[in-house]
């Protein structure tokens, strides 16, 4: 059993927090990773781009 108490100290100690109503299934870090920052208005201009592109490629070379 001490084996158990052993790993509950451990997670606690990696800063890793989850709010109490929501059984575990939100994880919040509260370090930033390296990276590239993309907002959501990029990814949604950007996927609605390559959608009209697919599109306007299938008009004018169909298969």
């Amino acid at each position: 059993m001490p084996e158990k108490s052993e790993s509950k100290k451990k997670k606690k100690k990696r800063g890793i927090t989850t709010p109490m109503g929501s059984a575990g299934l939100l994880i919040f870090y509260d370090e930033e990773t390296p990276g590239i920052k993309v907002g959501p208005k990029f990814v949604f201009v950007a996927t609605f781009l390559l959608i009209f592109g697919v599109l306007i490629m299938w008009y004018l070379f169909p298969p």
